[in-house]
């Protein structure tokens, strides 16, 4: 995917929404309900924008929806696309860097995890302080575009410290107001490939390595949205324990299933952040 192809990506998304996006956001599966949060939203399928691959993946409705959230221009994602369903990484990113050239400054990415740690519990929001990539494979590889950002990006602080920081006392405030017990958490994401799930011996040397969560995607679009400048915000979902950690056996339904139960909270969290975001 070249920088020309990204530009008429984005030149025909500004032909269907001709204002500023600010933030961009992507939705992992189960909570694509964020994208009808928007008001005067603009709805477009995949299929419309020029050079966008496919979702494949239920929970991933396959539409970007442009609108409003408290004022604030937002891009939503709804549904990503997955190196396991056969892409390769330049289509992975490929909106990240559509949202770049249209000027998105903060990119949120959401997604559905594994959690490796007991006390990170099924519905479970955890803030992403970094990630170790398992995947096999960099978003990066191939030749580079100096006009998507440099030949060797720094990757010191993927996810930004202040944005953490905001999403962290929004949920505090949310919890209070709620009158309900701490929801989010902080912690290191290490990604795989997929599309199986991991095996128990599997999960007992990511834990080894320093992770929190496990999941199949978020990693490629985090380091392409660094590589373009953009400041980077990850939240991930905990729908399930990591292999071997519950005696249970993990599926998909179960992903879903959680990402409905903690719709009504996720929502508040990105609504009230995006706000702050904005006047950061």
């Amino acid at each position: 995917m070249t920088y020309e192809n990204a530009i008429e990506a984005a030149d025909y998304i500004r032909s269907r929404f001709n204002r500023q996006i600010e933030t961009a956001v992507v939705l992992g599966s189960g909570l694509g309900a964020f994208g009808d949060e928007l008001g005067n939203a603009v709805r477009i399928p995949y299929e419309s924008i020029p050079h966008f691959a496919r979702s494949t993946v239920e929970g991933h409705a396959g539409q970007l929806v442009l609108g409003e959230i408290g004022g604030v221009k937002v891009a939503v994602q709804q549904g990503r696309f997955h190196y396991y369903e056969g892409y390769e990484m330049p289509q992975v990113v490929f909106p990240i860097r559509v949202f770049g050239l249209l000027g998105a400054k903060n990119v949120i990415l959401t997604n559905a995890a594994g959690s490796l740690r007991t006390s990170f519990k099924p519905g479970s929001l955890v803030l992403i302080r970094d990630h170790i990539n398992m995947m096999g494979v960099n978003a990066l590889r191939g030749p580079n575009d100096d006009r998507f950002g440099p030949r060797f990006p720094d990757m010191t602080a993927v996810y930004d410290r202040s944005l953490q920081s905001i999403a962290y006392e929004e949920a505090n405030n949310i919890a209070a107001e709620r009158g309900i017990a701490k929801f989010l958490y902080r912690g290191v994401y290490c990604a795989l490939s997929g599309p199986t799930y991991e095996t128990p011996s599997e999960i007992k040397v990511f834990r080894m390595l320093g992770a929190d969560l496990v999941g199949m995607s978020t990693v490629p679009e985090a380091v392409a949205a660094r590589h373009f400048g953009m400041r980077v915000l990850g939240i991930s979902c905990v729908t399930n324990l990591g292999a071997g950690l519950s005696g249970g056996i993990i599926h998909h339904e179960e992903v879903m299933e959680t990402g409905a139960r903690v719709a009504e909270i996720f929502k508040d969290l990105l609504r009230r952040t995006i706000r702050r975001i904005s006047e950061s």
